[in-house]
């Protein structure tokens, strides 16, 4: 189950992105969504029904193209809007792709850009341009069906989605399961481009801060150059559906990527490896 208040105006992106986020679980571990319920959180007294309506217009949409049945749903009088899915799918025990399989040697894949919780903020904030909340809606709306198929197709140690806990934090969980650590190439990380500026200009989610304030006590990573306060920051920004981030043996590695790419997923990237670190440790090179 997850569900998210409003990070774009438009109620339909908002119920096709809740929607896209509460399905990407079922889709890192390998499995085949069937089923959802709405939950709901709107102000009735405050807000028009119809804005409701679009927002499960928008889900239910999603919901369809990803082969889901919604069967029912919850809904609560809340003070602010909040939408998701509790989903249940399906998968053969023997097949289930966890963050704990990570083997020293696998090739790290991420299969979505980064910065959506920076360009989030921008739009609250009215200073996001046209094409780049366009770009962010399209990328937070794609399921991560067509990277999970492949994924399972391809065979795959380990695997995990990228969402609130930003890249860093979720490949901190995947290493300290495997008992691995990992090596990052920051210029290997996909990131659209919009966002450097926006972060510069200090447009920062309090999600992120708080990502980067934990890796940092918790002394999870090594920074092997001198990155600035903004590049950490984006590898620790809190993603609203972000893609998959996989690891592959070396020997497959190559395969994933090219059917990733022929699938059309947002990014095919091999932005590191896991390396000999029981204590999970992540060093981030130039």
């Amino acid at each position: 189950m997850d569900y998210i208040t409003p990070i774009v105006d438009d109620p339909y992106s908002t119920g096709a992105i809740a929607a896209a986020n509460s399905l990407s679980d079922i889709y890192a571990m390998g499995a085949r969504p069937l089923i959802a319920l709405n939950i709901v959180g709107f102000p009735a007294q405050k807000l028009s029904l119809d804005i409701l309506q679009e927002i499960l217009r928008g889900g239910a949409e999603k919901a369809k193209e990803a082969g889901v049945l919604i069967v029912g749903g919850h809904t609560i009088d809340d003070n602010e809007p909040k939408y998701g899915l509790v989903v249940t799918g399906v998968v053969h025990p023997g097949q289930v792709v966890t963050n704990a399989g990570g083997k020293v040697g696998d090739d790290l894949i991420l299969t979505k850009p980064l910065g959506m919780g920076i360009i989030s903020t921008a739009i609250k904030r009215e200073r996001a341009k046209e094409e780049t909340m366009r770009k962010a809606v399209e990328i937070m709306s794609t399921l991560n069906k067509a990277a999970a198929e492949v994924m399972v197709e391809v065979g795959v140690h380990a695997a995990t989605d990228v969402t609130g806990f930003g890249l860093l934090g979720h490949l901190y969980e995947l290493t300290r399961a495997s008992r691995v650590g990992a090596r990052v190439s920051f210029r290997q990380v996909p990131v659209l481009p919009e966002v450097w500026d926006l972060a510069r200009e200090g447009l920062i989610p309090g999600g992120t801060k708080r990502n980067l304030k934990f890796l940092m006590e918790s002394e999870a990573v090594s920074w092997a150059a001198a990155f600035d306060e903004v590049e950490r920051l984006v590898l620790a920004d809190a993603q609203t559906s972000g893609g998959l981030l996989i690891a592959v043996p070396k020997a497959r590695s190559a395969d994933l990527l090219a059917r990733l790419e022929k699938a059309k997923v947002p990014a095919a990237a091999r932005i590191g490896e896991l390396v000999e670190d029981p204590s999970g440790r992540i060093t981030v090179e130039d």
